[in-house]
């Protein structure tokens, strides 16, 4: 079964994982997060993803970062091979939750559905005219 670390800045990357764990419980030894903090070097925080990488089960991983050029997704790129690792930028819960849902499949078609998770998950919404919208000034 595929794996899913997640690395991003402080603290995105654990509350993206807490958000995982929350609809996952039992998956917890299958996801592990790197918050990249401001100041920090990328040698010690790629340290950090290679410590996280080492600490999940045997079998591919889906390496999620929040955005593409940034300290986060750099490091991460040091990391993955595109044969068993695979990185994804534009991390969201969504991207997350799918990833989850299909870890059982091939890294490939689990990098597929979590893309397509991350993109399904961000819309408009248009506000409703219910009672609960009519105490805020417009």
């Amino acid at each position: 079964m595929n794996a899913v670390l997640i690395i991003a800045h402080a603290p995105l990357a654990n509350a993206l994982r807490e958000g995982v764990l929350h609809c996952f419980p039992d998956a917890a030894d299958a996801v592990a997060a790197v918050d990249v903090q401001a100041k920090a070097e990328p040698e010690a925080s790629l340290a950090q993803a290679q410590a996280a990488l080492s600490g999940l089960p045997s079998g591919d991983v889906l390496v999620l970062t929040d955005i593409f050029g940034a300290t986060p997704c750099n490091v991460a790129q040091r990391l993955v091979d595109g044969v068993h690792t695979r990185l994804i930028a534009g991390a969201n819960l969504p991207m997350a939750l799918r990833a989850m849902s299909y870890r059982a499949e091939p890294l490939e078609a689990m990098a597929a559905r979590a893309l397509a998770g991350g993109t399904q998950g961000v819309m408009s919404v248009a506000a409703t005219t219910g009672p609960q919208n009519q105490s805020r000034p417009p």
